[in-house]
């Protein structure tokens, strides 16, 4: 554990300590796009916070082959190399991209080369575990194509969840903590060598996130780009399909007594699977209705509005980092909820806490709606926005004086003292021009 820690460490420093130079590179090469009509943020704000992140997770795999137990990693398996591969591959296609918006096709045939990359490395999905039937193997034929699914389903997953300051890098660093901690569990508890790459990488993307949310949280002064966003999708894909396809449940058979019951044992490990689908499954349902929205409207399905489900949260009366704190919460209770009933299925208690912690989550969502009526001996007890506010009356205007032809000005009745105080040396430069104005004419 002291080893992953470490790795942890030093991915996340690297990266932090990377990212005030890779903000100030950005500006200079002019990576700093225009503010469009569906974006949140105020202010042209830098890109390319991939750089730094890809460095760091660099120095990560760097100090991780130096250390005596992670080294047997790399010794035994070419996961790493291939991870690295990949990731250099689609961090040059995200770089060009915040830099010079390259075609979605383009980065699309990029995403699949790079899963192409690791799969020709080794890193893919083997077989399955099916419960009730038990372990599956897949062809090469189907191992790639779903490998190279995955891949490309969980980067534009986050990539598509990126649109306000700290939520990619938060949802996945709370992905990548969950995944770590299952993978340590099969490793460890049942000494299980193959999770070893899974948790290296989960410890890995922890680091990467970690380290660039101090200069992502809002407001935010860098964004990741598509070189960050599609970086740690990536990271997140390999470490999934690392443990699924690479762990064989016949292994876990020794300790549960039979194949099925292995396989129900490891049920959890689609959690990492799964994890990456839970993050898509809200944006894929506010792409569907933003297709629908904007075709009802008579307007091309890929023209940008303000619909999307952040602005939504914005509207309802959530502030950006409480929009953020939402998202948080709702990818918390998914991943550390499953990772839960993964070490004890038959407790009622953990399915009744996640109802509860749901329910809580719905309270939290439609907060702004509700309107506390407090009295008004208990207002000076809670904070200004919850108090009432008192309705100015409305005045009538004064009637201005006028000015006869003598010079004399006449007060409005009613007035006194405390209306001459106001009024009457504004009066008083009115007729001395008048009188002047007189005067020339005559």
């Amino acid at each position: 554990m002291r080893e992953y820690l470490l790795t942890l460490c030093i991915t996340a420093a690297v990266t932090y300590l990377l990212t005030g130079p890779v903000r100030k590179f950005a500006i200079v090469a002019g990576a700093m796009p225009e503010i469009r009509a569906r974006d949140v943020h105020r202010e042209p704000t830098p890109r390319l916070g991939g750089i730094a992140m890809f460095f760091g997770l660099c120095a990560g795999l760097l100090v991780a082959d130096h250390l005596t137990n992670l080294n047997q990693v790399f010794a035994e398996s070419n996961e790493p190399r291939a991870l690295l591969s990949g990731a250099a591959l689609i961090w040059l296609i995200g770089v060009l991209d915040d830099k010079f918006e390259i075609d979605a096709l383009i980065k699309l045939g990029g995403q699949m080369i790079a899963a192409g990359v690791m799969v020709v490395q080794g890193l893919t999905i083997l077989w399955l575990p099916i419960p009730g039937v038990g372990n599956v193997a897949l062809t090469q034929w189907q191992g790639t194509l779903l490998t190279v699914a995955l891949v490309v389903i969980t980067i534009n997953a986050v990539n598509f969840v990126d649109g306000l300051d700290g939520l990619a890098a938060g949802m996945v660093c709370i992905a990548a903590a969950a995944f770590f901690l299952y993978a340590y569990r099969i490793w460890y508890s049942y000494g299980i060598e193959a999770a070893a790459p899974a948790t290296l990488f989960a410890a890995i993307l922890m680091g990467m996130c970690l380290g660039f949310l101090p200069h992502n949280i809002h407001p935010a002064r860098i964004f990741m780009g598509d070189s960050g966003s599609m970086l740690i999708g990536l990271v997140l894909a390999a470490g999934a399909i690392s443990i699924t396809g690479q762990v064989d449940p016949d292994a876990l058979a020794l300790f549960t007594g039979s194949e099925k019951a292995a396989v129900h044992q490891t049920v959890p490990v689609y959690i990492p699977l799964l994890l990456p689908l839970t993050i898509i499954a809200v944006p894929a349902a506010d792409l569907v209705l933003a297709i629908v929205r904007r075709t009802w409207r008579g307007q091309s399905p890929f023209a940008a509005d303000r619909g999307h489900l952040h602005h939504r949260l914005l509207e309802i009366g959530h502030s950006h980092s409480r929009a953020v704190l939402i998202m948080y919460f709702w990818s918390a209770l998914i991943g550390f909820g499953a990772l839960a009933y993964s070490v004890n299925s038959a407790s009622m208690w953990i399915v009744l806490g996640v109802v509860f912690l749901s329910a809580v989550g719905l309270v939290l969502l439609l907060l702004p709606r509700f309107t506390p009526r407090v009295p008004l001996w208990a207002q000076r007890f809670v904070p200004p926005r919850y108090r009432r506010r008192a309705v100015p009356a409305r005045t009538a205007p004064a009637p201005a004086a006028r000015v006869p032809a003598g010079g004399a000005v006449r007060e409005p009745a009613g007035s006194g003292a405390q209306a001459h105080g106001s009024t009457a040396l504004s009066e008083l430069e009115r007729s001395s021009r008048f009188l002047a104005q007189e005067k020339e004419r005559a």
